[in-house]
């Protein structure tokens, strides 16, 4: 299928005008398996090895994809890396590299409980560690660890759940036009683009939002006791703060780097002069523990959150998601 969209590409581009460059195309196997690399060496002869696995990007059980990519399903390729740790009687401990705004509820749960699982059937530690963002249910993930550490500057929190209703039809108004559903019940088209949301259909949105803010704010309570009252009411009106703070509110146990949470994974296993490794696919960069992956970082905006591989508007649904203003 790659191959396929290369090859259409190259054909555009050499019929736009004369004068193209020439496109040389080298078909790559395509492959789902991981390749395990080390990216922070351990004392010599240790087999003990700390994982570093990634949360980046949009949190969501759904396929990402773009010109020429194929994409990846977050919770799949996760679930992957947490298979391959938790079979591997040499990993000690993993550590979760976080850089996310979050996404959709029912995605970063499931990440979420996969952790709590793996801890349960294996005892591992596991440390999260926040780079540049770790929000709303990036934040919610990170709640699964024994530890977490921040950078000072890095942004937490936005600890909440956003629905996003958008309706057209004054614009469709205007221009002649009327969507008409036929339904099988009164709520069945709730959300729709085509209609205003109305008061009763608002309250039971608003029900549900109310339900998944229950069930995050009860995981900060159980994950995070220390968190005094007028932090915790602070910390779950949605607002995000920097590493720093959320050290002193007690969201986080202190600030450091990606080497300080490997440094501590290796002390919580007992494994001093364990390696760092990384699961990668074959044929990506992964030369050091910051190693990038291949897609941008996010930006957002209220109205749309420009994803790696994604220029549209996010779908419908759910959200544990934190969306900056420009």
């Amino acid at each position: 299928m790659r191959f396929t969209a290369l090859v259409l590409t190259a054909l555009l581009a050499l019929s736009a005008g004369c004068g193209s460059p020439s496109l040389l195309i080298t078909p790559v196997a395509n492959t789902n398996e991981l390749k395990e690399e080390v990216v922070q060496g351990g004392a010599p002869w240790n087999h003990q090895k700390i994982a570093i696995i990634e949360v980046e990007g949009m949190i969501s059980n759904s396929r990402a994809g773009g010109l020429l990519q194929q994409g990846e399903n977050a919770v799949s390729l996760f679930t992957q890396q947490l298979e391959a740790a938790e079979r591997d009687r040499n990993v000690k401990a993993i550590v979760l590299r976080i850089n996310s705004p979050g996404g959709t509820v029912t995605g970063s749960d499931t990440i979420y409980q996969l952790l709590r699982r793996f801890k349960q059937r294996t005892g591992k530690p596991i440390i999260a560690s926040a780079q540049e963002v770790a929000a709303s249910g990036a934040y919610y993930i990170a709640l699964a660890s024994d530890k977490i550490i921040v950078q000072p500057t890095s942004i937490v929190g936005s600890i909440g759940v956003i629905f996003n209703s958008f309706e057209f039809s004054g614009t469709m108004a205007k221009l002649g036009v009327r969507a008409d559903a036929i339904k099988s019940g009164k709520f069945k088209d709730i959300g729709s683009l085509y209609k205003p949301l109305q008061p009763e259909e608002r309250a039971l949105m608003q029900e549900i939002v109310d339900e998944y803010f229950a069930k995050f704010t009860a995981l900060v309570r159980e994950r995070r006791p220390g968190i005094a009252d007028e932090a915790f009411n602070k910390a779950t009106d949605g607002r995000v703060v920097s590493g720093q703070k959320a050290v002193s509110w007690g969201l986080a146990d202190q600030t450091g780097l990606l080497t300080d949470a490997i440094t501590l994974a290796r002390q919580m296993s007992g494994a001093r002069g364990a390696r760092a490794i990384l699961y990668k696919r074959p044929f990506g960069y992964s030369g050091s523990i910051y190693a990038s992956t291949s897609d941008p970082q996010p930006t957002a905006n209220v109205m749309k959150l420009a994803l790696p591989d994604s220029t549209t508007p996010l779908p419908g649904g759910f959200y544990y998601l934190w969306e900056a203003g420009r």
